[in-house]
């Protein structure tokens, strides 16, 4: 598919190789992390951008002689899959990318194959991680958000940028602290790409958020000054972006200047609106807070008059529907540990007198929290919840545990410590809101032990 990569001479067995090594693997199966096991001189190596089966050249990345496994990359398809197609992202072709001697930009490490086969993939990975993590077999379908285009492009509601040495828009190679121009973002909504950020002279300028409502509506662009860039410097490279709202972006602090327009955008979700701040964390596919919250309120069916708890509550997306869907009859506790999600929280659910919104860690949070709880619902960062939070939840005696998650592995993990307290595994959803990425969402509903 591409001219060859001359090889290096073969390293012995145990010792450390070059990053220029290559050598011809044969892949075997998928693994997290967007990752395809392949063997090489007894050695596990994990290999981006392959497929199982196929017959492929790589270059060697990690390769210490002391580790467990290696990293790889494709270099050239000797043998491919019937399932590997055109990447839709130049800059993100890691076969191109190697014929000009770089890495690939990061954020589309699945855009070579298929979309039904990336689901398939994804579902393989997640059973995987339900056996080895959990110790327990599951069939898995994954399914695509509503309304997806036939690509699985479009869909990023928000996009992250970096900047260039001469003020380019550009974007990390994988790995790398190097950057690439680019001139077009295939897995954004068009009204990203209708910016047209890289026309722009961004000199000053370190990072480029960009947000745009899910439902449509004008973006918001946040800019990240390096340092030593002048206010006057910033100002001007607002003014020269058209048909969006513009602020600075303190990235340690996640507060926003408002240098144009707004700082938030006015998202809605089945007839709800909600008020996000600019640096406030919200589910990138622009269909994924419908899809999530049609899951969470199906699979928990809220009643009038129950407690519900809102762990890891972010802006209030969920905890908005469950407040209505339990009434003032009922009780919501909400708890984020960002201070700006809890800002926006409360915002939303302003004049809500049976919603308790608490910002800080979730588990200092439950070990001070006595009143009873109907439902728990969580929605960790990648990282999961840990197993003192899940002790903490399976001591409160909810009827049902809505888990939310965007790693199969940590979500595993912690279904393990649910299993342990005699807890099963009902309901379990998982959606496809990240096409062309390794990334998937998921939604399980657990219940207790019989009485």
């Amino acid at each position: 598919m591409t001219d060859a990569v001359p090889a290096t001479a073969p390293s012995t067995p145990g010792s450390e190789q070059d990053a220029s090594t290559t050598a011809e693997l044969t892949i075997e199966r998928p693994a997290h992390g967007g990752h395809f096991v392949a063997r090489h001189e007894g050695r596990v190596v994990f290999v981006r951008h392959a497929l199982p089966g196929e017959r492929v050249r790589v270059r060697f990345s990690d390769t210490a002689a002391d580790a467990s496994f290696w990293r790889a990359d494709v270099v050239e398809v000797l043998e491919a899959s019937p399932h590997r197609v055109e990447h839709p992202w130049p800059v993100a072709n890691a076969i191109r990318a190697a014929a000009r001697n770089r890495s690939a930009v990061g954020g589309a490490e699945f855009g070579h194959i298929a979309l039904e086969e990336q689901r398939r993939l994804k579902a393989a990975i997640f059973e995987e991680q339900l056996t080895r993590l959990a110790k327990t077999d599951r069939t898995v379908l994954v399914e695509p958000a509503p309304g997806e285009s036939e690509d699985g492009l479009g869909w990023r509601s928000r996009a992250a940028f970096a900047v260039d040495a001469a003020g380019r828009l550009a974007m990390h190679l994988h790995r790398s602290h190097e950057v690439l121009p680019v001139r077009e973002m295939p897995l954004a909504v068009p009204a990203i790409n209708a910016l047209r950020l890289w026309t722009l002279d961004l000199s000053g300028v370190e990072r480029v958020d960009v947000a745009v409502p899910s439902g449509g509506g004008e973006p918001l662009v946040l800019l990240v000054p390096a340092s030593g860039t002048t206010p006057r410097r910033v100002a001007a490279v607002a003014s020269s972006i058209d048909g969006a709202s513009v602020g600075v972006l303190d990235p340690e602090s996640g507060q926003v200047q408002r240098l144009k327009g707004r700082t938030w955008l006015q998202e809605n979700v089945l007839g709800i609106d909600y008020r996000v701040t600019g640096a406030g964390f919200w589910q990138i596919h622009r269909a994924a807070p419908e899809a999530l919250v049609s899951a969470v309120l199906d699979g928990l069916q809220p009643a009038a008059g129950e407690r519900f708890a809102d762990l890891y509550a972010g802006a209030g997306l969920f905890t908005v529907p469950l407040a209505r869907a339990v009434g003032p009859d009922g009780a919501v506790l909400s708890v984020e540990g960002s201070a700006g999600a809890s800002r926006d929280a409360r915002r939303n659910l302003h004049g809500q007198d049976h919603v308790s919104i608490v910002q800080g860690r979730v588990d200092a949070v439950l070990g001070g929290w006595n009143d009873p709880l109907d439902v728990v619902l969580l929605d960790p960062p990648r990282a999961g919840a840990g197993k003192k939070v899940v002790r903490q939840i399976v001591a409160a005696r909810p009827r049902a545990v809505g888990y939310v998650s965007c790693d199969p592995a940590s979500f595993a993990r912690d279904l393990g410590y649910f299993f342990a307290a005699g807890w099963t595994l009902d309901t379990l959803r998982v959606f496809d809101l990240y096409p062309h990425t390794h990334h998937m969402e998921s939604f399980a509903r657990l219940l207790p032990p019989a009485a």
